[in-house]
């Protein structure tokens, strides 16, 4: 529901300033939501537009701020810290990006939301659980009584957003902050939640700033869109129109930044390096009552999987949070113990895998892993020759530190990072690099010991849309040049793509589909794979 020209703005962003010491991070930024509508504020990370956000309600700490905020036409930094309070949580309400880090592990969902309930609308501690409980039902979380008494870590990732959009709706606010409230979900929750997200706007009329630098996402959600870049808001107007005729060159630059497909075929004669058959892993889990005391029972995360890794190619798999495909990974790479077939260059692990035998270590050489968030991968104690140079140290112990320090830069180089860039590089540690960055160092780690096959886990969703294209083409560039085989791991279609020869597609630990990319999503069989084609933006 887009709110009519002649109204009055609900919220008056003017002339808005942020300053940490000396530097100014948000520059004079200036926007309008009215009642009822969907603003979207798009920016990658370092833009300001989450610094934007949070000083809305004087949430960013240390931080100098000036210019106006008005909400009703009320200066929401002219008001006493007490007064603020009011606003918090009543008037405006905020979503954070990740939940598990937002809600409080020590208290179950719905005492959290019938706190807010109490708190702003003094109800008694009963009214309030019950109103709580009816809150966690209208966002769509199955057995709201029972998920109710959960703890946050009890619940899946999108029912955890479900009870921080509880949370925040719980004081019926006229106005919602959502900081990336879909990013760290799969393509099917993230649909979930952006459909919820517009029923209960639609429901109560609130209106919605969205913080994100997802733009598909916001050609789906948003009626007008903001793009910010370092602090400044340069283009701001109706999505379809930003979308269609893009005025300013880095709203352009966001546009076309989507994955490229650029990849060899593989030759049909390319021989395999991964051959899986009826693949079965399971985990040990605690029996409820008498029976716990004398054994454990069995959860299969892995169950009949079946798939052909071959020379130069990329497999990707895909599936929701729970599906068992980064189970599978860890199989492969020899991280957890399974059962039936699995060869690796034709070679077994020896079993249990995890065990550090000569044989197992030879294999590790030739599959390693390229992780997810390239920041909690690197060690932030080491530094970027003793982080790339690990591999070298426990599989080639003889060479040199001279020799290991010549492989150290030259890896580095093939990634694109040089001395000439980066003054000092080999003594640098992770922090002092930008996301796109640390990733490239997670790259050359693994590329250090010339491997065969890498697994690359989630690769590019921490990455922006900009940085995320330059981390695929740099994969897209290593594989033509090494004639590396890629596992890859996403929930991100537009990456299978652009990247992948062969699709593999799991649900509750069984492979459901499995073929070419173009034959898999452009014409898939089984109901779940329709599901996770049609939700993607």
């Amino acid at each position: 529901m887009q709110a009519a020209d002649d109204k009055l703005p609900l919220l008056s962003v003017r002339d808005l300033k942020v300053r940490f010491g000396r530097k100014t991070v948000v520059q004079g930024v200036s926007f309008d939501v009215h009642p009822g509508e969907k603003l979207a504020l798009v920016g990658e990370s370092g833009s300001g537009k989450t610094i934007t956000a949070l000083s809305l309600l004087r949430l960013a700490e240390d931080a100098h701020i000036s210019g106006q905020v008005l909400l009703n036409g009320r200066n929401l930094l002219s008001l006493t810290e007490r007064e603020m309070r009011a606003v918090r949580g009543g008037d405006v309400a905020m979503i954070f990006q990740e939940p598990m880090t937002a809600l409080n592990p020590l208290m179950t969902v719905g005492v959290q939301v019938a706190e807010v309930l109490q708190l702003k609308e003094a109800l008694s501690k009963q009214q309030a659980w019950k109103q709580a409980v009816e809150l966690l039902a209208t966002t769509g979380i199955p057995e709201p009584e029972r998920r109710a008494q959960s703890y946050p870590h009890q619940l899946s990732g999108g029912q955890r957003q479900r009870a921080m959009i509880a949370m925040a709706l719980a004081s019926k606010p006229k106005l919602l902050l959502a900081d990336e409230p879909t990013t760290a979900l799969d393509v099917t929750l993230r649909m979930q939640v952006l459909e919820l997200l517009s029923d209960l706007q639609r429901q109560t009329g609130m209106a919605i700033l969205l913080i994100t630098h997802d733009l598909p996402l916001v050609r789906r959600f948003a009626d007008r869109a903001a793009v910010m870049e370092h602090g400044v808001l340069v283009e701001q107007g109706p999505v379809t129109a930003l979308f269609d005729y893009p005025k300013h060159a880095y709203t352009h630059k966001l546009l076309h930044s989507q994955p490229v497909r650029d990849v060899l075929q593989t030759h049909p004669g390319a021989r395999p390096v991964v051959q899986a058959s009826q693949l079965r892993v399971s985990y040990p889990v605690p029996l409820a009552g008498i029976k716990g005391w004398f054994g454990k029972g069995e959860f299969v995360a892995v169950q009949g999987a079946q798939l052909c890794l071959r020379e130069g190619q990329t497999l990707g798999v895909v599936g929701e949070s729970g599906s068992g495909k980064s189970t599978l990974a860890q199989a492969i790479l020899g991280l957890l113990p399974s059962h039936g077939e699995l060869h690796i260059s034709g070679k077994n692990w020896q079993q249990p895998a995890m065990r550090n035998t000569p044989a197992n270590q030879a294999l590790r050489r030739q599959v390693q892993v390229v992780f997810q968030d390239p920041f909690s991968s690197l060690s932030p104690r080491m530094t970027v020759e003793e982080i790339v140079g690990e591999g070298l140290r426990v599989h080639a112990p003889d060479i040199s530190e001279a020799g290991r320090r010549e492989q150290v830069l030259s890896v580095l180089l093939s990634v694109g990072l040089s001395e000439q860039q980066f003054p000092g590089l080999l003594q640098r540690y992770p922090h002092e690099f930008s996301g796109g960055q640390r990733q490239r160092l997670a790259v050359a780690r693994a590329l250090i010991l010339r491997p065969k096959i890498l697994v690359l886990d989630e690769p590019t969703s921490a990455l922006d849309v900009t940085i995320q294209k330059q981390v695929l083409g740099l994969l897209q560039r290593l594989q033509r040049e090494l004639g590396l085989s890629y596992l890859l791991i996403t929930h991100d279609m537009e990456v299978i793509r652009a990247m992948a020869h062969d699709v593999l597609v799991m649900k509750n630990g069984e492979v459901v589909e499995q073929g070419t990319v173009d034959a898999v999503l452009g014409q898939p069989q089984h109901p779940y794979t329709r599901q996770l084609v049609t939700a993607t933006f």
